[in-house]
């Protein structure tokens, strides 16, 4: 019997029924799946809700794609994880997933072994690549020049840095929304987010964080 302690906790996001299906039947007794949906809504709600260790997430999804569905758990929880699978080994899905907030990326070609593997990694804070993607994702990252890079910046999803620049140009949540199609509800903790991950407490800081990095 496997101790609860012991055990991680995983969301499954896919639109195909027998996918989800069988991943939850090939899986070992201590990677226990807690809910699983096909659509985005559905799938940043439960995940909210359910808080698990980790998602396993596919990028082609209805209705705005993995992406969305990352962004959308990350303004409320910026610290979930997730492993993106598909059937799709394209660099330019792979590297905007990854730019998203994915900490890995594997195909559906991926044996069950390693998939729990590759989910254990993860959980566990490391970056898991299926071989044949490894190699351009490494150079799709390395042709940014060191000092290009700005590792505040960058732990911003892009979603949140589109809000931090109209924000610090003057805009109000709601002209934001409204340039953006997003509720000023959902500005607001994008928002918030921004702040927290800058260590910023107020707009006058966000807007003179912005103006010294030639952001706006």
């Amino acid at each position: 019997m496997t101790d609860d302690q012991t055990l991680l906790h995983i969301f499954i996001v896919d639109d195909h029924d027998l996918f989800r299906a069988g991943v939850r039947g090939s899986l070992p007794d201590d990677i226990v799946v807690v809910g699983d949906a096909s659509e985005v809504e559905a799938a940043v709600e439960l995940i909210l809700e359910r808080r698990p260790d980790l998602v396993l997430l596919d990028v082609h999804l209805p209705a705005g794609g993995g992406r969305a569905v990352i962004e959308g758990v990350h303004q409320v929880d910026p610290a979930m994880r997730f492993l993106a699978i598909s059937a799709s080994d394209a660099p330019e899905d792979v590297v905007a997933t990854i730019r998203a907030g994915a900490r890995g990326y594997v195909t559906k070609t991926i044996s069950a072994h390693d998939l729990a593997d590759a989910l254990r990694r993860v959980a566990g804070g490391d970056a898991v690549f299926s071989p044949q993607l490894a190699g351009f994702v490494l150079d799709a990252f390395s042709s940014i020049a060191v000092k290009d890079i700005d590792p505040e910046l960058d732990q911003l999803t892009k979603r949140e840095r589109e809000v931090l620049q109209h924000i610090a140009r003057g805009y109000t949540y709601r002209e934001v929304g409204d340039q953006l199609f997003i509720s000023p509800k959902t500005v607001e903790n994008h928002m918030s987010s921004v702040l927290r991950k800058l260590q910023l407490s107020n707009r006058h800081q966000l807007t003179r964080w912005a103006h010294d990095r030639k952001l706006i």
